[in-house]
């Protein structure tokens, strides 16, 4: 019997028992035997059948195995050709292939594939088409398995965040695909197939894709964006759409609006670019319309585990007015800044950051960046810069601080100024060793020592204008300051605690001021002596306290079950020295105009400030106090509710033995509660003076050694109370979920639909009450008055809008301050802000729109993905 009837032969015989797509492998290699009956005997032909459902072509004509399957399967033997119908699949490499039905032409090596078809002939499953990790989508689908080239039919191919719908698709290889008629999208309901209508498009006659290993790229014709089906004007004649995880450069689109002093603007146009893997830099532009500009830069740095941080700065020109009229004005601003902040992992022994912002003395009163304006930073009245670096030790009980400050204060433009500062502090430690192990006992065994060194430079109120230049030098100190201080403690009779102090300070500096009146000037002179001078100054004190507990019970049944006070009772005594006094040689006298002698000390205005005046030798005291009860509820699960009525009430004054007059201090009443479970925070304090004050008939008070008219000098009370979680908190504690059966879909799908079809949703809120009350009577009859109240807060009308807003009312001057109103949203796959200040020295209006996809931030960009992002519009 010859080799192909034997093959037949066998073929038939087992075919029962051998699956279909076996059959079909086993007819192709029977067909490539007969092929290879033909060709010449000195060529050189690798076949091969394996068992399975797999077979190899020739060497020169597949590279791997073909894997084929499905319900059914149909073989053209004379045609060379296979026919797979339902749940079929074939793959070839890194290509798998699942469509309804597929054809395989062996001689040309052609795979037609096609997805599932309803009666009218319109397919409702596509042909999935997996290659190299990637999903496509396709109506029908055409590959040839020798060249590697492929054709779909409205292929859907998803790309990083977004999804490309192209009405045909040609792949020449692995990287490269030419679309016709692409439209591409960032819509999360349309990548879910939550909806079938992209709520926005970017449509392109001409698509070129282009695939890399770490980068994709898209290239286009022209473009145009279509939203909600409708063509926009916003066309390009091009469009190239980078697809990376990477950082990639682009442009900065700008919120647009109008400012009542500057008129209609553009704020924050610019572009992006990332430079390596460690930098970046992006260039902001804002402008307005009657003329004031600003520009800027910023470079941002990283360095993962290391530290982070950027460099920035604002250069610009305000104009206000018309030119030519009263009100025309034209000023420069500018501002330098710093941010760095290293990583804790990085050296647990040296730390270094730095928190930088110079700034022109009238920035801010005529900044021209609006962000400055919603973030309230136009209410600064001071700027504070600082660089420091810190040092630890493995074995030594020292930690080294290095410091760099920079003070501003807009309201007279001076500047202080300390640079360098260098502080040594040594940790806390005990001078004697415990007798009885680890147990500390009596005042010997617990006297700890703390002490440090400090030493800087330091420039005091000098004007903007005079830094680095002589009058700063000549106003430039140098000290160095040493404090010492030694405590220890003990427990007298179980209930008291007693405790020992004692404290000295050492300074030397390079200033010293003599004080002489002029009178030709008419006014004091201060004459200073450059040369090394110290003082040094030391004090003791002694203290001991306990707890003392109070107890009220209410009859059975009561809704007050028991109220607790705790009082913390301490007295304390302290001395020191008067070191005002003559043989101290701290301070010395001058005549003023009246001719009355006047003591001042050498070191006013000092680096290290002036040593105290006046003996100290007398008793201290302070009373704190916690009263809490506890009262029947139902909400417990225990039926007991502890409620707080003081959580602090302190009481604390002072008696001076050495003093000549007015020996009782002021007596200060401190006091802090909350209520609703801290919801709500009530923060007050009270000044009394134990001396009688009386007033003349211009109001002004003297006060006299006349004890017992107790009067009140200053008082303060700070009220915080969040309303949305109080007054008007909802006592439904069910969510929409669990109260409502149906659901919405598609864009309805945040929505819960009652029996009435009525559309519930989770409706967050936030509404904050500040209020605040402050009197200081000052030696005035009626002294002077703060009170105001402020309120801020945020509303969800629907899922996709926000409402938020903050305003505060004066009620001395009867006028409304800062007032702020913001908008947000939510248009899927756009996010639209609004934000609003209706009245006041800064009116103005602020809108904005950018994409929400992070790719087309890259290729379009209303926000770069950088290192340093704590505010990424700011």
């Amino acid at each position: 019997m010859s080799p192909i009837n034997l093959n037949i032969k066998r073929i038939k015989s087992g075919f029962k028992n051998i699956p279909h797509i076996l059959t079909i492998l086993i007819f192709n290699s029977f067909l490539a035997l007969l092929s290879a009956q033909n060709m010449p005997k000195n060529e050189d032909v690798n076949l091969s059948v394996q068992t399975g459902d797999t077979i190899i072509k020739p060497r020169e004509q597949l590279q791997d195995i073909v894997k084929s399957s499905a319900d059914n399967i149909r073989n053209d033997i004379p045609k060379k050709m296979t026919y797979l119908n339902k749940n079929a699949e074939v793959s070839y490499l890194d290509l798998n292939i699942k469509a309804d039905y597929i054809s395989i032409d062996w001689n040309t090596g052609n795979v037609f594939a096609r997805g599932k078809l309803n009666e009218e002939g319109r397919v409702i499953e596509p042909v999935l088409t997996e290659q190299a990790g990637k999903l496509y989508e396709t109506d029908q689908f055409n590959f040839n398995y020798k060249t590697q080239q492929a054709i779909a039919y409205n292929a859907r191919t998803e790309e990083s965040e977004g999804v490309i719908v192209a009405q045909k698709t040609k792949k020449v290889n692995d990287s490269v695909f030419f679309m016709r008629r692409g439209m591409y999208t960032t819509d999360e309901y349309f990548l879910s197939k939550k909806d079938t209508l992209a709520d926005y498009y970017l449509l392109a006659p001409h698509i070129k894709l282009i695939k890399g290993k770490d980068r994709s790229q898209v290239i286009t014709g022209p473009i145009q964006m279509y939203i909600e089906n409708v063509p926009t004007p916003l066309a390009l004649p091009f469009g190239i759409l980078p697809f990376s995880d990477k950082r990639t450069a682009g442009i900065l689109i700008p919120s647009f609006g109008e400012r009542q002093d500057v008129g209609f603007f553009l704020n924050s146009l610019g572009y992006y670019q990332p430079i390596g893997e460690h930098f970046d830099v992006k260039v902001l532009l804002d402008f307005f319309t009657k003329g004031s500009w600003n520009i800027r830069p910023e470079v941002n740095y990283r360095k993962n585990y290391k530290f982070n941080g950027n460099f920035s700065s604002e250069v610009g020109t305000t104009v206000r007015g018309i030119k030519g009229l009263d009100d025309y004005s034209k000023s420069s601003t500018y501002r330098i800044g710093w941010r760095h902040q290293q990583d804790p992992k990085a050296n647990p022994y040296f730390n270094f950051s730095a928190s930088v912002d110079i700034v022109s003395n009238k920035f801010y009163t005529n900044t021209i960046n609006n962000n400055h304006i919603f973030n309230e930073r136009v209410l600064n009245t001071q700027q504070n810069s600082t660089i420091s670096a810190t040092k630890r030790f493995l074995t030594l009980p020292l930690t080294i601080t290095g410091t760099a400050s920079y003070s501003q204060n807009f309201a007279d433009g001076t500047v202080n100024l300390r640079l360098p500062q260098m502080n040594v502090a040594v940790n806390q430690f005990y001078l004697f060793k415990p007798r009885n192990g680890a147990i500390r006992e009596g005042l010997l065994e617990n006297i700890t020592l703390n002490t440090g060194l400090n030493f800087t430079n330091y420039v005091n109120s000098v004007k903007e204008e005079d830094m680095f230049q002589k009058a700063m030098w000549d106003n430039l100190q140098t000290g160095v300051q040493n404090n010492v201080a030694l405590s220890t403690n003990t427990t007298i009779a179980k209930y008291f605690t007693f405790s020992l102090s004692a404290n000295a300070n050492n300074v030397l500096t390079t200033k010293t001021v003599r004080k002489v009146y002029d009178p030709i000037e008419n006014r004091i002179e201060n004459e200073f002596s450059k040369g090394i001078a110290g003082y040094s100054t030391f004090s003791t004190s002694a203290s001991i306290q306990t707890t003392l507990y109070g107890l009220l019970s209410f009859k059975k049944g009561a809704l007050v079950e028991r109220v607790r006070h705790m009082v913390t009772p301490s007295i304390g005594f302290t001395y020191q020295p008067d070191f005002g006094a003559p043989s101290w040689g701290y301070y010395r006298n001058y005549y003023t105009p009246a001719g009355e002698l006047t003591p001042y000390s050498i070191f006013d205005g000092g680096i290290f400030g002036s040593p105290p005046t006046g003996m100290i030798g007398g008793l201290t005291y302070n009373i704190g106090n916690n009263i809490e009860m506890k009262v029947r509820s139902k909400e417990d699960s225990t039926g007991i509710k502890k409620v707080k009525l003081f959580e602090n009430l302190n009481i604390s004054g002072g008696y001076n033995f050495a003093a000549e007059r007015f020996k009782w201090s002021m007596i200060n009443v401190n006091g802090q509660t909350s209520f609703f479970d801290g919801k709500i925070s009530l923060n007050s304090s009270l000044v009394i003076d134990p001396y009688e004050t009386i007033y003349n008939d211009l109001g002004v008070g003297t006060r006299t050694e006349n004890f017992g008219k107790f009067n009140v000098q200053g008082f303060n009370v700070q009220f915080s109370l969040p309303l949305s979680e109080t007054l008007f908190a909802s006592k439904d504690k069910k969510s929409p979920e669990e109260r409502y059966d149906t659901k919405g879909k598609i864009r309805y799908e945040n929505y819960f639909f009652d029996q009435y079809n009525y559309a519930h949703f989770s409706q967050p809120w936030t509404l904050n009450l500040n209020a605040n009350y402050a009197y200081t009577k000052g030696g005035s009859q009626f002294g002077s008055t703060v009170a105001s109240v402020g309120i801020d807060g945020s509303l969800k009308l629907t899922p996709y809008w926000n409402i938020n807003g903050s305003t505060h009312y004066d009620f001395v001057t009867g006028k409304l301050a800062y007032t702020r109103l913001g908008f947000n949203r939510d248009q899927r796959s756009f996010t639209i802000d609004f934000n609003w200040v209706p009245f006041g020295q800064y009116k103005v209006y602020d809108f904005f729109i950018g994409i929400k996809a992070n790719i087309l931030r890259d290729a379009v960009k209303y926000r770069d993905r950088s290192f340093v992002e704590p505010n990424p519009r700011f």
